[in-house]
């Protein structure tokens, strides 16, 4: 996963994949900006990391793009109803 495009450009794709998850989930993140953009390399490494234990990504292969947006809103959906309940 990270073999393929590097320790950088993961980070690159997760900030991505985190504006993205960030602009189609509606209504107000309990983070910031920061907040999203570490839930959306997080959402890009979980991607990679299912797909490889699911069987569609081989040793070294990396998640897609639309992949890593999919981890990304999974996991800024997880956080919003994690905090909602406090």
């Amino acid at each position: 996963m990270i073999e393929s495009y590097g320790f950088f450009g993961w980070i690159v794709i997760g900030l991505l994949a985190g504006g993205i998850a960030k602009l189609l989930m509606p209504g107000k993140d309990p983070g910031g900006c920061l907040i999203t953009m570490l839930l959306g390399i997080a959402g890009a490494l979980l991607a990679g990391f299912l797909g490889k234990a699911i069987g569609w990504y081989d040793q070294g292969e990396a998640a897609g793009f639309v992949a890593a947006i999919v981890g990304a809103f999974l996991i800024l959906l997880v956080y919003r109803l994690v905090l909602r309940r406090r």
